[in-house]
């Protein structure tokens, strides 16, 4: 049977913020999807999977679907009369001249540039007091700007570059090796990377890492044995030495290596998920020197961030849930050796070397604090910021005694800054000049309860005089997972929605890193869902204190917070308005099965661990909670049909689910990006769009006829 919605067409006569007339109608359908007759079988339990089919992303009947579901949703969106008005004000807001910051490579000083409306941003740089070049143009690199550059690593001396492409948004990579006085482009290209940077050895050659080919889907075929290679350079690709992965002791989902500032050591990192690593080490002075153990299992995460001939400082969580850095002689590295170099504070560290310093940048309930200490653990001082909010890029080369950094949070865009690390004295270095007047807007952090009493931060950001009437339309973000830490930053499109009157609010959710490892912890496995009661904890406070009200009120997040997302609808429905689900994990009892997804079970868990794991799952998993007979939000799921890291089969069967089951009017709608993969390397173009209509179709379902502020 198909399902149907009801667009309402509008008339001049509304007022905006009014609810819309209900005179005139148009009906429009949803593509009809049928259902297979599919099931799984989990611990004695069966699983209808009737959508399975639109796992396929290489079928024609696929594509079709694809098709008719945008067609549908994009002849919705042009129905509303705003959206051509919200890409307007967000190209204009985006044509600002936009400057990253300048690294020192060689002869060279490089940054990145972005003219305005550029798809991708442009490496340029300059030799002393001369005139600028462009080094590397990725909007040359396809027509409709869809391949962008993925990573760019020069030789120690800066003579040669190495550069990663992703195209259509992949997570496979193709790398380029040149000259970097010339930028002639030396060897054959390389294939089939993934997760990878690159790192080299003197200039003779790099390391890598790799899966091999998936049969199949590359976008979609499970990878999980990941690879370290050595590529000498002038030979092939072929002839790659296997350094690490390639026995089943050594199989890990994730593997990395980097090479040491001064190209003694060889360090490698080996994961099987997306948290802990085991820890090796080599010294490249000795041909055949082993591959020394460090830390032999993944229960903490450990790096090395800086040697000084063979003391090594290593970056570590271990005994340590908010990190520390210890020190151990590169001859007899094993934990039992570790000394103590800055020790673990009550406040997450991350760190970076530079001028011959180190840079302990701390998170206090998300906020920036940066700490400058010399090579014996002193500290030398505390680097004042120049507001309350987000610094980054605190580091550079040893011998350089001057490098950049940035600063922005929610209202003040992002600006740079060049400081001496002797004198500890910084100056701007690059401010953008923006349409958008900073000082008309404000960021409040306030501390709210959850289910269980746990205290959550959140930062609400609005016009200032906001007034407290419960009508004001409201996007509560989150992402809540993967030890990753959502810390106060401008965005130009959040900048449009708070222009229209709008609020946009951030919780610092348990299963991010905001508070270590702990509070990761405390958001994984049988415990992810104190995650979605944090997030549903802080729509109800915004409602309660009359922010907003549940009518204006959108729940927004991707990836893991597009599961988020789809877990807070499915389980409080009638909380909010609308529901914007991006790239999410829906499916949450075959997620494993895609790409590199099983490096995701150590936040999850997988339905196969045990019958406790499998229904704890099966209890949130958005695909698996969509009810008949419950009115959801109006929801607006978006996704790329080249996504290979959350592989768009999530969106695809959550939105059959939704256009099956949903009751009344709110529409269910799914707009799927052609060309265009997790959102990495997306063009602005495409950005552009997509914001505009996130945005229009949260205004008009939450009943504005006209821009707020139009």
């Amino acid at each position: 049977m198909k399902k149907s919605l009801v667009l309402f067409s509008l008339t001049s006569a509304t007022l905006a913020g009014q609810a819309l007339p209900k005179t005139e109608t148009t009906i429009v359908n949803y593509p009809k999807t049928h259902r297979a007759e599919t099931v799984d079988t989990y611990f004695g339990t069966t699983i209808a999977d009737p959508y399975r089919w639109l796992e396929d992303d290489m079928s024609e009947e696929t594509g079709e679907w694809v098709k008719a579901q945008n067609k549908v949703t994009f002849n919705y969106l042009e129905k509303i009369p705003f959206r051509e008005a919200l890409k307007q004000r967000l190209e204009k807001l985006w044509n600002y001249e936009k400057l990253g910051s300048p690294f020192k490579e060689g002869n060279y000083t490089y940054f990145y540039k972005n003219d305005g409306l550029q798809n991708q941003y442009v490496l340029y740089r300059k030799k002393g007091e001369g005139s600028e070049e462009i080094f590397l143009d990725p909007n040359t690199f396809s027509e409709d700007g869809t391949t962008s550059l993925a990573g760019l690593s020069f030789t120690k001396d800066g003579s040669l570059a190495a550069y990663l492409i992703s195209e259509g948004g992949s997570d496979w990579r193709k790398a380029i090796v040149i000259d970097a006085e010339t930028k002639q482009v030396l060897e054959d290209t390389l294939t089939d990377i993934k997760f990878s940077g690159i790192s080299w050895k003197e200039n003779d050659g790099f390391y890598y890492s790799s899966y091999d080919k998936p049969e199949g889907s590359e976008l979609s075929a499970k990878t999980d044995q990941h690879k370290v290679y050595y590529h000498k350079l002038g030979t092939s690709q072929k002839e790659d030495q296997l350094v690490y992965g390639g026995v089943e002791a050594e199989k890990h989902r994730y593997v990395g290596a980097s090479v040491s500032e001064d190209q003694r050591y060889l360090q490698i990192s080996a994961s099987v998920s997306t948290s802990g690593n085991k820890l090796f080490i080599k010294d490249l002075s000795n041909e055949n020197s082993p591959l020394v153990p460090i830390v032999e299992d993944t229960d903490s995460d450990n790096y090395i961030i800086e040697n000084e001939g063979s003391k090594l400082y290593i970056v570590t969580n271990r005994n340590a849930p908010n990190k520390k850095i210890v020190t151990v002689d590169a001859e007899n590295p094993s934990e039992e050796n570790w000394v103590d170099f800055i020790p673990e504070t009550e406040n997450v560290l991350t760190v970076g070397t530079g001028g011959g310093y180190f840079f302990a940048e701390y998170m206090v309930d998300a906020i920036s604090k940066v700490l400058q200490y010399d090579y014996e653990g002193n500290l030398v001082r505390e680097v004042k910021l120049p507001g309350v909010g987000t610094a980054s890029g605190f580091g550079g080369k040893k011998e350089n005694k001057d490098f950049y950094f940035s600063f922005t949070n929610y209202t003040i865009p992002g600006s740079s800054y060049k400081y001496n690390v002797e004198t500890g004295e910084y100056t701007p270095y690059w401010t953008p000049n923006i349409d958008f007047n900073s000082e008309e807007y404000e960021s409040n952090q306030v501390f709210y309860t959850s289910k269980d009493g746990t205290k959550v931060p959140i930062i609400i950001t609005h016009k200032k005089g906001l007034k407290l009437n419960g009508k004001n339309p409201t996007i509560l973000y989150g992402y809540g997972g993967f030890n990753i830490s959502l810390t106060p930053a401008f965005s130009i499109a959040n900048a449009v929605w708070l222009e229209q009157g709008g609020i946009y609010a951030v919780p610092n959710l348990r299963g991010g890193g905001e508070y270590g490892k702990k509070w990761h912890d405390a958001g994984t496995k049988m415990q992810k869902q104190n995650v979605f009661d944090d997030f549903i904890a802080a729509a109800e406070y915004l409602i309660s204190n009359n922010y907003t009200s549940s009518d204006y009120l959108a729940i927004r997040g991707g990836s893991n917070g597009g599961l988020l997302v789809g877990a807070t609808m499915t389980q409080r429905p009638e909380l909010m308005k609308v529901a914007l689900p991006a790239v999410g994990v829906l499916d949450m009892l075959r997620y494993h099965t895609f790409t590199a997804g099983a490096g995701w079970a150590y936040d999850y868990g997988t339905s196969e661990d045990s019958k406790e794991m499998f229904r704890y799952l099966k209890g949130y998993s958005p695909v698996h909670n969509i009810r008949k007979g419950v009115k959801y939000p109006a929801t607006f799921i978006t996704t790329g049909d080249h996504d290979d890291r959350v592989v768009p089969a999530h969106s695809f069967k959550f939105a059959a689910e939704l256009q099956d089951k949903q009751t009344g009017k709110n529409p269910a709608l799914i707009r799927i990006e052609t060309n265009a993969g997790h959102g990495a390397g997306t063009p602005v173009s495409k950005t552009i769009e997509q914001y505009a209509d996130i945005f229009a179709f949260t205004l008009y379902n939450m009943g504005f006829k006209a821009l707020p502020n139009q």
